[in-house]
């Protein structure tokens, strides 16, 4: 079995991602075995980062899941606060065409 590899422009960078993983129950305790036989990382340490990848490469379908709806959330989000922007915008005495 390869190791998963995927272009760090592809997944973006944020904190969370470099983080490492604390096992505090026993899903995580699995998982960051699993990942870490995967992986194998230099300094033996499990970051999000890492489950990320291997989960895409193991398991897309899971991610695509939680993608979407944080799409969906994000897209609705997006409406309420233009709505709100324009609620705000009329009361404050600015019309749109």
């Amino acid at each position: 079995m390869s190791k998963p590899q995927l272009p760090t422009a592809e997944l973006g960078q944020n904190e969370i991602q470099e983080k490492e993983v604390q096992l505090d129950n026993p899903l995580k305790e699995w998982l960051v075995n699993y990942v870490g036989q995967r992986v194998e990382p230099e300094n033996d340490t499990v970051t999000v980062g890492h489950i990320v990848e291997v989960m895409a490469s193991d398991f897309p379908e899971f991610l695509m899941v939680v993608a979407e709806e944080n799409w969906i959330r994000g897209y609705r989000q997006g409406i309420v606060d233009v709505e709100k922007g324009m609620e705000m915008a009329k009361s404050e005495g600015f019309e749109s065409d």
